[in-house]
């Protein structure tokens, strides 16, 4: 009787922790979209000194650091631009792939600096690639779990948190990739393709975009928390 009075009123705890910080987590992530967004869209109508185009930007870039093998795509969509590790080629979206302007040689300069993570084999990279099918199938398949957890057995909640945990480790891991990413980028972008004056923009850009991964990460642990008060009131 002490002993489950003691565990309902831990996992009851964590449930309030988990909503105190779940709406100001959803709030964040909802204004770091704005940001990126309108960040992006102010700097995509401003044109870049060096009149290189997003292509040529990602282009220059893979070439001076020995990158002659990776190859660059459009890719439909907006805000659609990636490096994709395992066909070793970056997809970027028309309007960076086409366009000359600040946001665009900006956001494929941060997509080149993932190129070149992987090319270093920079570890916090190779981590997430390597936790990313098992975050996948945890994000897919959660709250499936979760349900069959109060209908059948507590064990299935305790395997949903279990695949839930690889989505947490995977948003973190992500953090000082995308940092490392955008430092990397601005490096390259300051070493001859961007004037001085340009640098503050490009660095609004790029700091809009790192938003969303602290957004995304904030939320994921709110979720964990809720997962484990679930957890703890089907046990009860």
């Amino acid at each position: 009787m002490y002993g489950g009075y003691y565990y309902g009123g831990y996992y009851g705890g964590i449930d309030s922790i988990a909503f105190i910080l779940l709406m100001p987590a959803l709030l964040f992530s909802l204004y770091a979209q704005f940001k990126v967004t309108s960040s992006f869209n102010k700097y995509l109508g401003i044109q870049s000194s060096s009149g290189l185009t997003g292509y040529e930007v990602a282009r220059l870039i893979l070439d001076r650091n020995g990158l002659y093998h990776i190859r660059i795509e459009p890719i439909g969509g907006n805000l659609t631009d990636h490096y994709d590790p395992r066909n070793k080629v970056i997809r970027l979206s028309r309007n960076v792939y086409n366009g000359r302007s600040v946001a665009a040689v900006s956001v494929a300069a941060h997509e080149v600096g993932h190129a070149i993570q992987h090319g270093e084999g920079y570890f916090p990279l190779i981590l997430r690639n390597n936790i990313a099918p098992i975050a996948s199938i945890g994000a897919r398949f959660v709250w499936f779990l979760i349900l069959l957890g109060f209908i059948i057995s507590p064990f299935f909640i305790e395997l949903g948190i279990l695949l839930y945990v690889a989505v947490v480790l995977f948003q973190v891991i992500t953090l000082p990739v995308e940092f490392n990413a955008s430092r990397r980028a601005l490096y390259q972008l300051e070493n001859g393709i961007i004037y001085h004056d340009e640098v503050d923009s490009s660095k609004k850009v790029l700091n809009a975009a790192a938003l969303t991964y602290v957004g995304a990460t904030l939320v994921a642990l709110a979720q964990l928390l809720r997962l484990m008060a679930m957890f703890g009131r089907r046990r009860d």
